[in-house]
């Protein structure tokens, strides 16, 4: 309705100047999930993702898990680049921290950081079930892109001085 009536929503932020796809589609890992994200208990079901942060100096890529029951930060990581090393040491982060994580599913997008093999024999040897999204479908890590968008709305967006692009 609003393409026929000529009106256009005007998205601050949301440029589409990251993308962390490349490679293969879809075969990597299947979609667990299928968008249920609730989950039962902690250390169930999880996502993660990579959002860039843009200032007038640099970028600033950020790398979290989310635990889907109760939104919690379960690691992270930032860095100046979307590197592999970023990946690892988020991942090290939630081991610290979360050294059970037998049977949890981590969700993610089909970035080509979660396409590596050192990732998934990573999440192997701790327990851990990879499930992707299908390729392009924002909605099917929408949790994930949810926490992203209010962290940057309520935390970002709002700073005085941020060079949003």
């Amino acid at each position: 309705m609003m393409n026929e009536m000529g009106i256009y929503a005007n998205l601050s932020g949301h440029d589409k100047g990251y993308s962390s796809y490349k490679g293969k589609v879809g075969k990597i890992a299947p979609n667990l999930l299928k968008r249920d994200f609730n989950a039962e208990r902690s250390l169930e079901k999880a996502g993660t993702d990579v959002t860039e942060f843009k200032f007038d100096w640099s970028k600033v890529y950020l790398s979290p898990i989310i635990d889907f029951y109760n939104d919690e930060i379960l690691g992270y990581a930032l860095s100046l680049s979307p590197n592999m090393k970023m990946i690892d040491d988020m991942l090290k982060d939630m081991y610290s921290k979360h050294p059970l994580t037998y049977n949890m599913i981590l969700h993610s997008d089909q970035g080509w950081q979660y396409q590596m093999e050192s990732y998934q024999e990573n999440l192997k040897s701790h327990g851990i079930i990879q499930s992707m999204s299908r390729k392009g479908n924002c909605l099917d890590n929408s949790k994930t892109e949810n926490f992203f968008s209010k962290l940057k709305k309520e935390l970002f967006y709002s700073s005085i001085g941020a060079n949003v692009g």
